[in-house]
């Protein structure tokens, strides 16, 4: 597995509050509490809360939303110098488009369980069987994960 589990940097903290202040505002939307930053240079890019419920669009993961944010506000094909950070692991989807982008670094607070591209059945993150995708981002786990689990409680609590 590519799971680099070092202690969080105090930037890892910064950005993954930022996330989680994004979940937050995606929870209040009545939609699961999930937030994503992309990162270039010590650079937020690009920005996306969930609103898959609220849009009733699947495709509006937070994730995906912070990575289309991000390709917009720097007009470039793919985001390879680029770190996502997400409150969640990335799903089946997310991470395929993660890999498509061929992002660097995957920072992730909680595991998501039966969809999760890096630690389900279904890897999608870490495959390195489709040549284009390029190399497996590094991938760092569990920042801040006590307080996106509350999240997630919370969201369940409320719904």
């Amino acid at each position: 597995m590519h799971t680099d589990n070092t202690k969080a940097t105090e930037t890892h903290i910064s950005y993954m509050q930022q996330c989680i202040a994004l979940g937050k505002k995606a929870m209040e939307d009545g939609d699961f509490p999930v937030g994503s930053v992309v990162v270039k240079d010590n650079t937020i890019i690009g920005r996306g809360s969930e609103a898959v419920k609220s849009s009733n669009d699947i495709t509006k993961h937070a994730e995906i939303l912070a990575i289309k944010d991000a390709l917009t506000n720097i007009s470039a094909p793919y985001l390879e110098n680029c770190d996502l950070y997400t409150t969640h692991e990335p799903c089946f989807m997310c991470s395929y488009v993660i890999r498509h982008y061929k992002l660097r670094t995957v920072i992730y607070g909680t595991k998501v369980d039966h969809v999760g591209g890096i630690t389900s059945d279904l890897k999608v993150m870490l495959t390195s069987k489709i040549p284009n995708w390029g190399k497996v981002p590094a991938i760092i786990d569990n920042v801040l994960g006590e307080e996106c689990n509350e999240l997630s409680e919370r969201y369940k609590i409320n719904n």
